[in-house]
């Protein structure tokens, strides 16, 4: 017998297991329940439940000791427990006290907050033996490096050697000197997800993202407990995902349950970089913006570009099968092959740091991409909130944030490392002091940063859809056109009737402006004259050249 809403049912509450993977330690968890009558379930309910009362999760099928369930699908629903013994209570909540302290130690110490960030996170400054590596890569000589920098070959000397240490001034010089070297690493992000409790979908696209509502799918969704999503152009890029409203049976009022999750996804950003471009912002300005509707970060992943294939994954792949490396997580896993590229992740959730052949992705999808190797830092929850809170209220590069993480959990070497030596109390300062660093490895984090945070703002585009019919419809519509058949694909082109999808997507394609940066352009809102002049301009002219059909 258990209490619905107070009214009594004659059910056996079942546990059915948890539907929340929360990244934090909470006192309310989430997990599905069956209503079991006469050895069959009638209904489920998702209920909040308190994490001491429950004392422990039972297996799954198993009876649970829920007395009554109150709420609504709109509001959520919440459980109370029969009446457990109050020792027990106690010994739980003290368990689970002590767990809330054990979240500040272990392999993620570094990330959790900024007086232990600044205490342990390392920089590694650009030396000697970055200096030597970059002439072996360049292949000049100091002779050669001398001149094109205007200084004596015995300053190089002197640099090689560590008589003399490198100044910022050298590098800036080298840098200047060889552009192909300051343009080969850039850092974007390449992933954004951030909830916010108070607003829905709508209220996020018109005012988070400022983009045209008109341009977004509206349907049905069945993730992550979300009943509606909002898809840019009808695909899975731009998207965000909430509550439809639902009309109450018992008042016929039409309700509106809050709380939302919006997804940049990696192509997602880049599109998004657009609109930001549309508004005269930026990504800062953006989550500053985000902040004041207490939008919440869930992931952020920010990607570390090679574009000159510095990192061999071949060669990061062997050092890891060679035990050549020392990561702050225990855990690692390495997918893929020679052919068609490699991925080594490092850590799991919350924080993964992730190195894959990025060229070669992208060339088994049929695209192509100047960017060689990706190092990807993918943070979730409070790693990626610690990351945010960095560079905005503690006047921090976003890049120097980047590369003193990556620089800090992890390091690859010339040989083994020795087993006594990972058992040491400073064993990443050991390590360093008495292994030899890979040397592209060494060069990346030193190079750090002097990179530069990109943006890559683009057009929404049919590309994807275009390359598959060259690839793979292209030979075949040769073969009916060759013959006689081609009128009756014409006639099929023009007849057919677009999904939803497929319309959204046009629309994205022919409008200029996804967002309402125009009217502000006109209304004198944004100070960049060259900008609005330009963004007019080209607007004027896209109006006049589309012929738009809405």
């Amino acid at each position: 017998m258990i209490t619905i809403n107070n009214e009594p049912k004659a059910y056996t509450p079942i546990f059915l297991g948890t539907t929340q993977h929360s990244l934090r330690l909470s006192l309310q968890i989430l997990i599905m329940v069956g209503m079991k009558l006469n050895d069959e379930i009638v209904e489920t309910y998702n209920v909040t439940v308190s994490a001491i009362e429950l004392e422990q999760l039972p297996n799954i099928g198993n009876e649970i000791a829920i007395d009554e369930i109150t709420g609504s699908e709109l509001s959520g629903f919440k459980a109370k427990l029969k009446q457990s013994d109050a020792q027990i209570q106690n010994t739980t909540s003290t368990e689970l006290e002590k767990l809330v302290e054990l979240k500040n130690v272990g392999r993620y110490q570094l990330l959790k907050g900024k007086n232990i960030m600044t205490q342990d996170m390392n920089t590694l400054e650009f030396d000697a033996n970055n200096l030597k590596y970059v002439r072996q890569i360049l292949n000049v000589s100091q002779d050669s490096l001398a001149k094109r920098l205007k200084i004596t070959r015995q300053t190089v000397n002197r640099f090689e050697t560590g008589e003399q240490k490198i100044s910022n001034k050298f590098l800036d010089k080298l840098l200047e000197a060889y552009p192909e070297l300051a343009e080969s690493i850039e850092v974007q992000f390449d992933w954004v997800s951030l909830t916010f409790p108070d607003l829905t979908s709508k209220q996020v696209i018109a005012d988070v993202l400022r983009l045209q509502e008109n341009l977004f799918l509206e349907r049905p969704t069945s993730q992550n407990f979300y009943t509606r999503e909002m898809a840019f152009a009808g695909e899975k890029n731009i998207y965000i995902q909430d509550f439809a409203p639902v009309k109450n049976p018992e008042t016929q009022a039409i309700e509106q349950k809050f709380g939302t999750t919006l997804y940049l996804t990696g192509k997602g950003t880049r599109l998004f970089e657009k609109a930001l471009l549309e508004q005269s912002m930026n990504w800062r300005n953006f989550f500053e913006k985000a902040r004041q509707y207490r939008g919440h970060l869930t992931r952020l992943d920010i990607a570390i570009n090679d574009k000159w294939g510095l990192l061999d994954m071949n060669e990061l792949v062997k050092a890891v099968q060679e035990k050549r490396f020392w990561s702050k997580s225990k855990s690692y896993a390495v997918h893929g092959n020679v052919d068609d590229g490699w991925t080594v992740d490092f850590g799991k959730s919350p924080f993964v740091i992730r190195a894959y052949d990025k060229h070669k992705e992208q060339a088994n999808k049929g695209y192509d991409t100047d960017v060689k190797t990706r190092v990807e830092l993918e943070l979730h929850q409070d790693k990626a909130e610690y990351v945010l809170d960095e560079w905005l209220n503690h006047d921090k590069k976003l890049v120097d944030i980047t590369f003193d993480i990556l620089y800090t959990y992890l390091w690859f070497t010339n040989e083994p490392i020795d087993a006594q030596k990972l058992k040491s109390d400073k064993v990443r300062e050991v390590i360093e002091q008495t292994v030899e660093p890979m040397p592209a490895w060494s060069l990346l984090t030193a190079l750090g940063n002097r990179m530069k945070f990109v943006r890559q703002p683009k057009k929404q585009s049919v590309e994807r859809i275009e390359k598959w019919v060259l690839q793979s419809v292209v030979p075949s519509l040769a073969v009916l056109k060759k013959t006689g058949h081609w009128h009756e694909i014409i006639e099929s082109i023009n007849s057919v009737e677009l999904s939803a999808e497929h319309q959204k997507l046009v629309e994205a394609n022919l409008v200029n402006a996804i967002t309402s940066a125009k009217s502000v352009l006109h209304q004198g809102n944004i100070n960049f004259d060259k900008e609005k002049e330009k963004y007019d301009e080209e607007t004027a002219e896209f109006e006049k050249k589309a012929n738009l059909p809405f």
